[in-house]
């Protein structure tokens, strides 16, 4: 996959809201004289609340002036990303380029490249004469994002056949217009997006037919590793229902014309498929792992800094402490249920047979959501905003698409008012060659497990955090270009940790199960490269260890073998990082130390890396607290 179609399909089923602005708290980043709570920029405007707030000052409306600086600088990347990611980029809220596709013709990569470089040089001029930190800050975020995407594609070129997932680009492009929360004035550009995908407007080639000849070309050139065999197969399995499912919105929302550029486009898209099935299959490898080099490069794009060795070292301690802890409330949950086992495996498993089913499931998250939402306040955990947040079920090609819950984002630029929604698939696609089509999971769907998963993707998790890089004003920088995973799901992760002291005690072993997940991602993942474990024995150990069902478990190891290779490590070394560093700040603060402050802090600062968050946070946050 190119690295472009790689940005594309991880983008869009990561995070982000807007909405309802909270009351003023620390502004992001400021600079180092005091500076007050940073307003939406106009950029990153606030999104009306559900009940209307009095009138803002206009004092409340200004955008500060360091924040308005760096979004200039930030648009040398933007118009970068619009020009060669035009899909992720009207995903995010560039609406001039909502009629674009990704170009997949030849030499794409080093005008790409050439375009990175160019932004890159220019940024470094701006950084060497910027005075702000705040804002020489922002241009180093930007700065190193240019470098990692050329670095990135120049490993791509050198290493990997040029394999593109067209069927899954499609689905996401369309998907990313023929939304509820997209305004109907922006979804008739996905007529033209479809008609230019099928090749049928002026200067446009069937981008199936520009794949397949990229794939066929780098095939035949030696040193390059083709896709493995296993990621074809699973591709191959799905992409019927994902077809259905582009066809689905076009009819959902009534978009006329659809039909003639739809057909053509489906056939193209069958015969890329019969040639996977023809032309690749044979020749796909049947190993996975990446080349060190690329893998290396994999963990350091998604904010991992340990070595994977040391890093499965780490893992492996923490998922025996958390059995182990785990046991201890198996325990307690077993006498009160009169279960005939206390083993945390089998009373997951009784907690399992509580399903929810049908039309009971959106209300029963609903409800827990309400739950936390009533904990966080009572307990002073983190500051929600005023509005409600969408939870919603995944349609059947959502699922195909991406099989666990997730959040997908409405725009981050010049938002005006689309919210985040928490998506619960409901069914995963079955493996290659089973005669089920998708199989029924039951780990999302139980009231035990509802506590943690509410908790991870909606509040205090992924919904609150990127409603506040909306309602805050966090610059451009912050809010997409310093993102890298561990600071996105590191927050997630220690935000079901937020919660889980005042959880029920089922709850919180389902919550622990999860974690435990977590922990068994980032040993499985760098083992499964390094060829120390199998992806059956990786199945097999998640089946009984961690309790996941057999589609849950198939879903996990396809991500650590061919969707997404050392991005589920990201979770447990985010969650590792802002641990120690809420442990630090509590030892250094004592008795002074709030927790409400703190969290709001850590949000207010918009997604940054581990470093620069510590170092947020100790230069400022704690001297602050310190003096009040």
């Amino acid at each position: 996959m190119t690295l472009r179609a790689l940005r594309l399909v991880a983008l869009l089923p990561l995070v982000a809201c807007a909405g309802g602005a909270p009351p003023p708290a620390v502004a992001p980043a400021p600079p180092p004289s005091p500076a007050p709570a940073a307003a939406p920029s106009a950029a990153l405007p606030a999104a009306p609340s559900a009940a209307p707030p009095a009138a803002p000052s206009a004092a409340a409306r200004r955008t500060p002036a360091w924040v308005a600086r760096s979004n200039e600088h930030a648009k040398v990347l933007v118009d970068v990303l619009a020009r060669f990611s035009p899909e992720s980029a009207a995903a995010i809220g560039v609406e001039r380029v909502d009629q674009e596709i990704t170009d997949l013709s030849p030499g794409i990569e080093a005008r790409e490249r050439a375009a990175y470089r160019a932004a890159l040089v220019e940024l470094q001029h701006r950084r060497e004469a910027e005075k702000d930190p705040a804002v020489a800050e922002d241009l180093q975020i930007l700065i190193d994002a240019a470098d990692r995407e050329i670095r990135g594609s120049e490993l791509e070129e050198k290493h990997r056949v040029s394999y593109v997932h067209v069927t899954g680009l499609v689905f996401e492009g369309i998907l990313s217009l023929l939304d509820d929360r997209v305004a109907p004035s922006r979804r008739a550009s996905a007529l033209t997006r479809l008609r230019r995908y099928a090749g049928m407007d002026t200067g446009y080639t069937p981008i199936a037919e520009r794949a397949r000849k990229r794939l066929v070309e780098d095939l035949a050139k030696p040193g390059l590793l083709p896709p493995s065999r296993m990621e074809i197969e699973r591709h191959l399995s799905t992409n019927a229902r994902v077809r259905e499912g582009i066809g689905e919105l076009f009819r959902k929302y009534a978009i006329a014309g659809h039909e003639e550029p739809l057909a053509a486009l489906n056939r193209q898209l069958e015969a890329y498929d019969a040639a996977l099935r023809a032309e690749v299959l044979p020749r796909a490898r049947t190993g996975f792992a990446l080349p060190p080099p690329l893998y290396t490069f994999a963990l350091e794009a998604n904010g991992v800094d340990v070595p994977p060795a040391e890093l499965a070292r780490i893992a492996h301690v923490a998922f025996n402490d958390l059995q182990g802890q785990m046991q201890k409330i198996a325990l307690s949950v077993a006498k009160a249920r009169n279960l005939p086992s206390s083993d945390y495996r089998e009373v997951i498993r009784a907690l399992k047979k509580d399903q929810l089913v049908g039309e009971a499931i959106l209300p029963h998250y609903n409800e827990r959501l309400a739950q936390i939402e009533g904990i966080i306040k009572k307990e002073r955990l983190v500051t929600l905003p005023a509005r409600p947040a969408r939870i919603r079920l995944g349609t059947a090609a959502e699922s195909a698409e991406v099989p666990a819950p997730h959040m997908r984002p409405p725009r981050l630029l010049d938002n005006e008012g689309e919210e985040g929604e928490f998506v619960l698939p409901l069914s995963l696609p079955a493996p290659p060659g089973s005669p089920e089509a998708v199989r029924k999971i039951d780990d999302f769907t139980h009231a035990a497990a509802s506590w943690t998963l509410t908790a991870h993707e909606a509040r205090p998790g992924h919904e609150l955090q990127f409603a506040s890089l909306v309602e805050r004003g966090v610059s451009i920088a912050r809010a997409v270009f310093g993102e890298n995973n561990a600071n996105v799901e590191g927050w997630a992760l220690y935000a079901e940790a937020m919660v889980l002291p005042y959880m029920p005690p089922e709850g919180q072993l389902v919550s622990l199960q999860y974690r435990l997940l977590r922990a068994a991602r980032a040993f499985l993942d760098p083992e499964l490269q390094a060829g120390t474990i199998t992806p059956a024995a990786a199945r097999a150990f998640l089946e009984r260890e961690v309790v996941l069902s057999a589609p849950f478990a198939q879903s996990e190891v396809e991500r650590y073998t061919f969707r997404a290779p050392g991005q589920a490590t990201s979770y447990f070394h985010g969650f590792t990082r802002l641990m120690e560093l809420r442990q630090e700040v509590e030892s250094t603060m004592g008795l002074r130390f709030d927790a409400q402050r703190f969290h709001d802090f850590v949000l207010a600062q918009g997604i940054l890396p581990p470093k620069l968050l510590r170092k947020a946070v100790m230069e400022r946050f704690v001297p602050a607290q310190a003096a009040r």
